[in-house]
């Protein structure tokens, strides 16, 4: 099974982490602590010692542990990083990419996943510092377990507590043995914007970063799926998955995606394509001789609605069809017409007025729209949205409506 290193920071949950290590190895995982300084205040290394047998590791001036330097060694050798608790002061060190302890180097030196349980007094979760951290790391791929709320060690009564051991060894086992519910499924993801060129220098373009599209790609990756990513220029690096199609225009875009169409069983157009190009493109750039310029543009494919005709064209239900609707004003009046007019399964509105939403952030706020149906999402990581997709997506390719059971 997998091998665990358990990170122990300096907060009175550090007692809960030994019901943690002893729950992984209940379910068959080898664990080795790695404890702060400031850990060892609250529980004696000579108890994980003595549970996962193995030297507990405390700091990396221990005499011996440089022979393979071994944080790199624990690095390269880990299936999961797992930090509980996890303190405001490792979140900070973490964001911040700070390595002055064992801990905190072997999150930067490690390739394996990170899994994150905060535990702190409730003001101190809600401190715009720790929110921003949090933020930061989420962005990054980091998991975060929500802490739970309730009595606090201080006294105080609000959200900060860690969660219950049998929780976080949960999340633990799901991100080294995830459900792979998507396997063996061809599934079709845009992403970024398109730039639609002027001349050699200038283009048309908008601030789309990428980012949604990326977590749907690397959700459905992590579920099993055989995943294309068609992405659009994005200075955001894409996830790993099975084919990577580079484009700049909505042309390029539009040809990538029909091409592969026919053997994809869902498509995810997180796109965001432009709606008009120039007439025409200079060859050379075009010169400033005036105080205005008039420029004469034409629509672009629009690559949704092509999807939907093609579908109907060869009287098929698949792929399901996800679409995307970025607007500032009468956001599910044009999201529900996009759904008919282009014929759609399910419409992602998101205002990209609001604040925290759409582009070039790590987080989103969305409603999900079907026929008869939607389901408003609250602020939340992209990473988490994409999650919410893909159990829709799961639902439509078992042949299910794609509603969520709570959807009104």
């Amino acid at each position: 099974m997998g091998l665990i290193a358990l990170g122990v920071t300096g907060g009175v949950g550090a007692y809960k982490a030994v019901e943690v290590a002893r729950g992984l190895q209940k379910r068959g995982h080898d664990v080795v602590a790695v404890m702060t300084r400031n850990a060892t205040r609250f529980v004696g290394p000579v108890t994980f010692e003595a549970i996962t047998r193995h030297r507990v590791v405390t700091t990396q001036w221990q005499a011996g542990a440089n022979a393979d330097i071994e944080h790199i060694a624990l690095a390269s050798s880990i299936d999961l990083l797992l930090v509980a608790p996890a303190t405001a002061n490792i979140i900070g060190k973490f964001a911040a990419g700070i390595a002055d302890d064992f801990l905190s180097t072997l999150y930067l030196a490690t390739k394996a996943p990170t899994l994150l349980s905060p535990a702190m007094n409730s003001q101190m979760f809600a401190h715009p510092v720790v929110v921003a951290n949090l933020r930061t790391l989420a962005a990054r791929g980091v998991h975060i377990l929500e802490p739970g709320s309730g009595y606090l060690a201080c006294g105080w009564v609000g959200k900060g507590r860690l969660a219950e051991p049998d929780q976080i060894v949960e999340a633990a086992i799901q991100l080294i043995q995830p459900a792979r519910t998507l396997d063996g499924r061809k599934i079709l993801v845009t992403a970024g914007p398109t730039y639609e060129d002027l001349d050699p220098v200038r283009y048309v373009g908008n601030r789309s970063s990428g980012k949604m599209g990326f977590a749907i790609a690397a959700e459905a990756r992590r579920r099993g799926a055989d995943v294309t990513l068609v992405a659009g220029p994005s200075t955001v690096t894409p996830p790993e998955v099975s084919e990577l199609v580079r484009v700049r225009s909505a042309i390029e875009m539009r040809d990538a995606v029909m091409a592969r169409i026919p053997q994809a069983d869902a498509v995810v157009m997180a796109a965001a394509v432009a709606d008009y190009q120039p007439d025409t493109r200079d060859a050379h750039k075009i010169a400033k001789t005036s105080e205005t310029i008039t420029i004469t543009m034409k629509r672009t494919p629009d690559i949704l609605a092509t999807i939907g005709a093609w579908r109907r064209e060869q009287g098929v239900a698949r792929p399901v069809v996800i679409g995307f609707a970025a607007e500032t004003r009468d956001t599910l009046v044009h999201a529900r017409k996009k759904l008919i007019d282009k014929h759609a399964d399910l419409i992602v509105a998101n205002d990209v007025s609001q604040e925290g939403a759409g582009f070039e952030v790590d987080t989103n706020v969305v409603t999900l729209v079907g026929a008869d149906w939607d389901e408003a999402l609250p602020l939340q990581e992209k990473t988490s949205v994409a999650a919410a997709l893909c159990d829709c997506l799961e639902r439509g390719l078992r042949g299910e409506p794609l509603r969520p059971p709570q959807a009104r």
